[in-house]
């Protein structure tokens, strides 16, 4: 049997019923509270009517201050609080005057006590009530302001979070997109239509995945990888033998979570900053392990390293006194913001550079695992049988067999369609 999840609605979550709650019991505790006190004292039952009476008349005199308290509510400390101390006072006058009256026609003339006696003599009794009545609606109605303050502004900071994410993640280079594009473009003009067709289906691949993931969601780091495979695939066809890939990933990584595409602006930046300068191209390095219940994530180039020049659009750069560049690391910005937007302080994110050249970024943050259920139809397969989804492409045809823990990126693959 399927048991339905209960939920406890907040007692305040709707204000009107709310108010009546503590009204009705309120004054009904009250009542109850004086009909005992008068049995126990051996008063005549009779005298449960006049408490009655009683009650009914504090009730309705409250809902009165109610509807007035709600008008002064927002207004000026010295409007309000003057005006609120007039009201209770003519309030007290009011209900004092009505029980005196009432008692008067309960007792009739065996008593002598005159009407302004007994005024003064029960008018403490509806001043306490009243007071406190007043004091109490005041302090609940501006802790529900405080508490819809806070709430608005959580939710307004969630916003903000969310947008800040979304510009963040959509924050792609273009220059990658436009170089895709002239590629395409130079392969119809050289009426090579099969390479620019694959090129093509390639690059609306790689933008179907950018454009499917929900901006500040997770993913696997074996997506992750999935979506880079799409990404240098599209270079490769660029630069050929010139990008060698290497991924060495422990296969407990593999089901880490981490934000998604936080990884592609690393590539792509050893793609355009050591691969596309160097004749000879260069390597990128992708390494994950899982290190005291932490992922940590190492993405590597053989390029020229940060100081040469031609890195540093990467960082931005300000003028020495020399009149040379020294780096801010202000284009790596975007992705230090992520994963202080994701985890706060609980991250560590360093850059380093070799003398002889060559430039790495290193991520780490905590190590959590993605829900099975949350996982694609391909992941939740390989988990079933014990495998790495990533596994297939080390034994892609025309390939070396690697080690299990190294997963080539991007094998060769057939342009066109299959004969």
């Amino acid at each position: 049997m399927v048991m339905l999840p209960i939920q406890p609605t907040p007692f305040f979550a709707s204000k009107n019923r709310a108010f009546w709650t503590l009204q009705l019991s309120g004054w009904g505790g009250y009542f109850l509270l004086r009909t005992v006190v008068a049995v126990a004292n051996d008063q005549p039952l009779d005298l449960v009517v006049l408490l009655l009476l009683t009650t009914i008349t504090g009730f309705s005199i409250t809902l009165v201050l109610s509807v007035i308290y709600r008008q002064l509510i927002g207004r000026q400390p010295i409007v309000t609080w003057g005006t609120t101390a007039a009201v209770v006072l003519a309030a007290v006058i009011i209900h004092a005057s009505i029980d005196a009256w009432v008692q008067s026609l309960y007792i009739g003339g065996a008593n002598e006590t005159s009407f302004v006696q007994r005024f003064i003599g029960i008018s403490f009794i509806p001043l306490t009530l009243l007071g406190g009545w007043s004091a109490l609606y005041y302090a609940i109605s501006y802790f529900l302001t405080v508490e819809e303050q806070a709430d608005r502004l959580e939710r307004l900071e969630a916003q903000a979070t969310s947008a800040q994410l979304a510009m963040l993640r959509y924050q792609l280079n273009p220059h990658f997109l436009f170089n895709t594009l002239n590629s395409i473009s130079t392969l119809v003009l050289l009426k090579q239509t099969e390479p620019a067709n694959a090129m093509l289906t390639r690059l609306s691949s790689f933008l179907r995945h950018t454009l499917v993931s929900e901006p500040g969601s997770q993913v696997t780091l074996a997506q992750e990888v999935e979506t880079l495979q799409l990404y240098l695939d599209i270079e490769r066809m660029r630069f050929e033998e010139r990008l060698r890939t290497k991924f060495a990933i422990e296969d407990d990584a593999m089901d880490a979570r981490l934000p998604s595409m936080l990884l592609q602006p690393l590539v792509e930046n050893a793609v355009k900053y050591a691969v596309s300068t160097q004749e000879e191209g260069a390597q990128i390095t992708l390494a994950a392990r899982i290190m005291a219940g932490r992922l940590r994530i190492t993405v590597e180039d053989t390029g020229p390293g940060a100081n040469a020049p031609v890195r540093h659009e990467l960082l931005d750069y300000e003028q020495d006194k020399a009149n040379q560049p020294v780096s801010t690391g202000v284009g790596l910005a975007n992705i230090r913001n992520r994963l202080m937007q994701a985890y706060g302080p609980d991250h560590k994110f360093e850059t380093r550079s070799d003398p002889g050249g060559g430039f790495a970024v290193t991520i780490e943050i905590p190590f959590q695992m993605e829900d099975e259920f949350a996982l694609g139809p391909d992941a939740q397969a390989a988990s079933a049988t014990g495998s790495d989804p990533a596994d297939a492409n080390s034994a892609a045809p025309g390939t070396n067999p690697q080690p299990a823990s190294v997963i080539t990126l991007n094998p060769r693959r057939a342009i066109g369609p299959a004969a």
